[in-house]
């Protein structure tokens, strides 16, 4: 008899304690699932927010400009070849001897030189461009046309030095 009370006493105190333990983990469940839910609403978010700061970054781009792609097609031009032989040529102007960049109006003021950084090729015919010369930088809008024989020619319209601090 002893042992058959000792018995149910055991088989209550392990159900409480499972009971206890089940809604102990139940509840772990439910706050994961509600981070998890709030989380995925906060990565959505994010990728959208992402997604319309692509969009607006490659507004201004000749991939994304219908009519400057048309008018390279027109002419036979290969756009995924013709763009980065634009830049190829822009760069190339950094290996020009002498002090000075051919296009960089600006002289460097450390002792180096001024050499174009980035390029960004708008459309058909402008180009948005920065350099440096290692200290000091600045900006440069240029014009460019593509003659039959491919050769280039670039005109500075724009041009500025950022404010020395």
């Amino acid at each position: 008899m002893y042992l058959f009370i000792f018995s149910m006493l055991l088989v209550v105190f392990q159900y409480v304690n499972s009971k206890r333990i089940l809604e102990s983990y139940e509840e772990k469940i439910v706050k994961k699932e509600a981070h998890r839910v709030r989380d995925g609403v906060k990565f959505t978010d994010s990728i959208s927010d992402m997604r319309d700061e692509i969009s607006k970054l490659s507004e201004f781009s000749v991939m994304n400009t219908e009519s400057a792609l048309s008018y390279f097609e027109e002419k036979g031009y290969s756009v995924s070849e013709l763009i980065p032989f634009i830049k190829d040529q822009l760069y190339e102007l950094n290996l020009v001897k002498g002090d000075e960049h051919p296009l960089i109006p600006f002289p460097a003021l450390n002792g180096g030189k001024m050499m174009i950084d980035q390029i960004r090729v708008l459309n058909h015919k402008w180009i948005i461009t920065n350099f440096t010369d290692g200290k000091y930088w600045g900006e440069m809008f240029l014009s460019y046309e593509l003659s039959e024989d491919k050769k280039l020619t670039f005109k500075v319209e724009k041009s500025f030095l950022y404010p020395f601090n």
